[in-house]
């Protein structure tokens, strides 16, 4: 146990290696959790002290850390996220991201902050957490199975109380874009959390815990909580969230040019009314489904029936309508659904890999790949190509053993222009939101650390509210966000509910002493957030030598071609606006011209020791 109580956490980390097969408890250190939170922040403090600069992410010297936050697994609104971190065999830097459901809690329960997973298996295996019993056990008969498949048989096998993640094939495979899978319908890790795992040869993690955990004042933490849980209800937004989710935000997407559709070439996509949360709602859906004491629950559980196969899915949520239905022209919301429920059990993300099939439907259409060398011809609204393709991807059967790559090893390899459809930055394919008339929604994915991602900071509601084509001032607003935003994921909550019914930031502030003891402010907390943003930058630095501002620009498609149709139609964002909001951004956050923190800027933020650790050369952070 920890010399000293820290409340609001369980007080352990759990170490796991599977090449000694030997399993450990350390004591979680107090430095670490005042300084970096949890989740999040423990992520990138613990992979930065414990990975060897450059290891390979398919070796045994890479590892998985697995972490709650102090505000996890309380009855608090959205108290029900975990991150799951690792070096991203997808970009080769910082990857991590996070999940609800019941994992974040139950871990907790079980008297665990943190998990950090070592070394290879040299067979397929799972890890059981029953409060203090930890042991290593084969997972022979899961190995294969689809991510739902397993966690069923887990949770039949071992209890319907434990909490169960899995990963499906394309894990199993090394799919550079797998995700981990929990609660029959959460995912996490789109950097390739499920592929290092794969090498790992884990297939699972089992929780249940009852050891409960200690806050410094539970009368408090039960009169507050009980008040934020009476803000939510009473908020003007409440009732309109619910019942669509993510998928609500479909229309108004489309309706400001910046809906992905056909592999990002435009920004519009006609049938969208067929695939938005009106129709998921009244055409598929089944009950809403909530994570760790939500009281807006955005998982929309449905039912459909594809091709006499009736599959049951959670979703689809935004995103996956976004990139499994407009960016591939798919024009019914019960075919999304089924390319969903493909993708989940498959264990392949539906961002990347809508993104994939979106650059593989263009390739065909512009030439530059023919049927022969797909293995068949997909055209835009093909399911059954699409679901046939994604197969093939998570088996890394004929093609689909390239396209397990990514987009960016795609596109390198067809070449003939190809480049120009590979929607990515940094390696990562870009989520739900078409920017060429959004640019502080680009900016947001220029400048994320784990690539084109949106939940760093989702500032498409300030291109819109302050104006899509101004360029001038988008910079702080995406750097405040990036800080208010990635602070959620370290404490252990969901942002829904500030972000989608204006739940007040300052609520969170006021419970947070009440859990931890501790006298931090807001202010304080955001800087922690800038700090772990800061390593973060730094951690991409060490591992790839030249990282700099070049990492930072879009796709080709992005300063280049105008929007064809939409609200954005002509528009597009030049090389030299691209380049003069990063040089606005870098000079914001106190980093150099090639946008690396200068060491006034680590010594601020208590970061000197990265210093010894980062390359030499012209614009080092040094």
């Amino acid at each position: 146990m920890p010399d000293k109580k820290l409340f609001g956490y369980g007080g352990r980390i759990l170490r796991v290696n599977l090449s000694s097969r030997t399993v450990k408890t350390e004591p979680t250190p107090e430095k670490l959790a005042r300084e970096y939170l949890g989740g999040r922040g423990f992520v990138a403090k613990l992979l930065w002290d414990e990975l060897a600069p450059g290891v390979e992410p398919f070796s045994e010297g890479n590892k998985v850390v697995i972490a709650s936050g102090p505000l996890a697994g309380l009855f608090l609104p959205g108290a029900g996220k975990i991150e799951m971190g690792t070096k991203s065999p997808a970009t080769g830097l910082y990857g991590e991201g996070n999940m609800g459901g019941h994992l974040a809690g139950e871990l907790k329960f079980a008297g665990y902050d943190a998990i950090i997973i070592e070394g290879v298996a040299t067979k397929p295996c799972f890890l059981l957490i029953d409060d203090d019993k930890v042991g290593i056990r084969d997972a022979a008969r899961y190995w294969g199975k689809g991510a739902f498949e397993a966690e069923k048989m887990l949770k039949d096998d071992l209890g319907e109380d434990f909490k169960v993640a899995t990963i499906g094939p394309a894990g199993e495979n090394l799919v550079v874009y797998a995700v981990v899978s929990h609660d029959f319908g959460r995912q996490v890790g789109r950097t390739g959390v499920g592929a290092v795992l794969g090498h790992k040869k884990v297939k699972a993690i089992a929780v249940r815990g009852s050891r409960g955990f200690e806050v410094a004042d539970p009368e408090g933490v039960f009169k507050k909580g009980k008040e934020m849980y009476e803000v939510c209800f009473a908020k003007p937004g409440f009732e309109e969230w619910t019942p669509y989710g993510t998928a609500g935000v479909t229309d108004w997407i489309n309706d400001i040019g910046a809906f992905p559709t056909k592999n990002f070439q435009t920004g519009y996509f006609e049938k969208h009314k067929q695939i938005n949360g009106s129709a998921l709602r009244e055409r598929i859906h089944i009950l809403d489904k909530g994570c760790t004491g939500c009281p807006i629950p955005c998982g929309k559980y449905s039912r459909t029936t594809y091709k006499g196969k009736t599959i049951y899915v959670e979703g689809p949520e935004y995103e996956t309508i976004a990139l499994m239905g407009g960016n591939l022209a798919i024009e019914a919301i019960e075919e999304v659904a089924y390319l969903n429920y493909v993708a989940d059990e498959l264990g392949l993300d539906t961002i990347s890999g809508g993104s994939v099939a979106g650059f593989v439907i263009e390739c065909l259409e512009k030439g530059v790949l023919t049927p022969a060398q797909v293995g068949r011809d997909i055209k835009w609204g093909d399911t059954e190509g699409v679901a046939w393709l994604l197969e093939r991807i998570a088996r890394r059967e004929g093609i689909g053993d390239l396209l397990a790559q990514g987009v960016r090893a795609a596109a390198a390899e067809f070449g003939q222009g190809s480049e120009r459809y590979a929607m990515h930055v940094k390696g990562l394919e870009i989520s739900g939101y078409e920017s060429r008339f959004a640019p502080a929604m680009m900016l947001a994915y220029m400048t994320a650390d784990i690539g084109g991602h949106h939940n760093r900071a989702w500032a498409i509601t300030y291109d819109a509210a302050v104006g899509q084509d101004k360029i001038e001032g988008k910079a702080w607003k995406v750097i405040e966000l990036q800080h208010i935003r990635p602070l959620f994921d370290a404490l252990g909550l969901c942002r829904f509910p500030w972000i989608e019914i204006g739940f007040e930031l300052e609520h969170y502030a006021d419970i947070f002493p009440l859990v931890t003891g501790w006298t931090s402010s807001w202010e304080d907390l955001l800087k922690i957030s800038e700090r772990i943003w800061n390593l973060t930058r730094c951690f991409n630095r060490r591992e790839k030598p030249d990282f700099d501002r070049r990492d930072d620009l879009p796709p080709p498609r992005w300063l280049e071609e105008p929007l064809p149709s939409g609200a954005g139609k002509g528009k597009f964002m030049s090389p030299e606006n691209a380049n003069k909001m990063l040089d606005e951004y870098y000079a914001l956050r106190g980093w150099d011209k090639n946008g690396l923190p200068t060491p006034a800027k680590l010594k601020e933020l208590g970061l000197e020791f990265v210093l010894d650790q980062l390359p030499l050369g012209a614009g080092q952070c040094g």
